[in-house]
């Protein structure tokens, strides 16, 4: 058996099967996730009617990875249920949850954690339902048996768990991520069960198609001497490129000193991190208004220190000079929604990470030689707030 172009023994000896075969496994994994949540539809619609109809806010929470889920969620949750939405780290409600919650307040506060073991996971939820007059909670989440699953409260909960196969069991998050971000994007479409069909139908087809045809342009991007990566994205995009940034932080145990973006705010002084070390991935909307403003940023590398390598992932070609290359979203069976794009997009820096991770000789399922991060983040102290 094969995963990413290498042999199951290899991966196993080198570290690396569980990561391998939880990135190849996420088309297989998207399409049994549309099929357990359509499964619960109706309990799940049931609950997000009669939130809806008391909530004033939609809060997105979760730590770490799981948070980054919310930063593509916010316009989709916006746009869909006319409520004012905020996606806020568990890490940030812990510290300050005065600054997110009152009295006279009740959130609709959906949470994403793929082991619901974090400290912070139950900690956060608990602060809301003490500080606000009422709450409405929907877990999303991996693991039937972490204490996230079986949160109690006076308030009331709702508990969507994605297929075993979610649970990764490598220390970075892929199908985990994916997998719970597409979850929310068919939540936010109660009544377009076909639409979204045809949407995870042209997700998987696109995932399919990189892990075929792009596996080896991608493991010989990552073997090139780069030091530092920047991920640019718009919108929904732009927590793609947070999560891109981490992945491959993670996956190369902080060797690769990597930063996230959006396209104008990258003009805004973060652009002077660019030397002759650092590689450039650039997420691009398929949206016309938003690819405008991308491109304007791809001419302005024109001016300022030049970069090693400059990589676009976009649904449609992008003609620019400056581009090494460019990987395609596309099937050829049409096209996705913006915030579809998202689910697919991050598989390319997945890979990358996976692949630059093994050519620093780590190994990928458990990249931490110091130990400082580990699967489940541990040691951290709940202190009580005072009402």
């Amino acid at each position: 058996m094969t995963y990413l172009n290498l042999p199951e023994t290899e991966l196993l000896a080198r570290g690396a099967l569980h990561t391998a075969r939880e990135i190849a496994g996420q088309p297989a994994l998207w399409r049994s996730t549309e099929e357990k949540y359509y499964q619960e539809s109706t309990r799940l619609q049931e609950f997000l009617d009669n939130a809806l109809g008391e909530a004033d806010q939609v809060v997105l929470t979760g730590a770490g990875t799981s948070a980054f889920i919310g930063l593509s969620l916010i316009g989709s949750f916006f746009s869909r249920t006319g409520k004012i939405t905020r996606a806020i780290a568990t890490t940030d409600l812990l510290s300050h949850p005065r600054h997110y919650f009152r009295q006279d307040q009740c959130p609709l506060i959906v949470s994403f954690a793929r082991s619901g073991k974090s400290p912070e996971s139950c900690a956060a939820l608990e602060l809301a339902d003490r500080l606000c007059k009422k709450c409405f909670h929907l877990i999303i989440t991996c693991n039937e048996d972490g204490a996230l699953a079986q949160y109690g409260s006076s308030n009331p909960v709702s508990v969507f768990v994605l297929p075993p196969e979610a649970n990764d069991k490598s220390l970075a998050m892929t199908g985990s991520y994916s997998s719970m971000l597409l979850t929310a994007l068919l939540i936010t479409r109660p009544n377009e069960k076909e639409y979204c069909r045809s949407q995870v139908q042209l997700l998987t087809s696109i995932a399919e198609k990189i892990i075929t045809g792009q596996t080896e342009n991608i493991r010989k991007i990552a073997e090139k001497e780069f030091g530092r990566a920047v991920f640019l994205g718009s919108g929904p995009l732009f927590g793609t490129a947070t999560e891109a940034a981490l992945k491959l932080q993670e996956l190369t145990d902080g060797q690769i000193i990597c930063k996230a973006d959006s396209y104008l705010g990258f003009r805004h002084g973060p652009k002077a991190v660019i030397d002759e070390t650092t590689l450039i991935f650039y997420f691009f909307s398929n949206d016309e208004y938003v690819r405008r403003y991308e491109t304007d940023l791809l001419q302005a590398m024109d001016t300022g220190n030049s970069a090693l390598f400059h990589l676009a992932i976009a649904e449609q070609p992008v003609q620019h000079e400056r581009l090494q290359t460019a990987i395609l979203l596309s099937s050829g069976e049409g096209r996705l929604a913006e915030d579809f794009l998202t689910v697919c997009s991050i598989l390319p820096a997945q890979l990358l990470g996976f692949f630059k991770s093994l050519s620093l000789g780590l190994m990928p399922d458990s990249p931490s030689v110091s130990g400082a991060i580990s699967r489940i983040v541990e040691g951290v102290t709940i202190y009580p707030v005072e009402a």
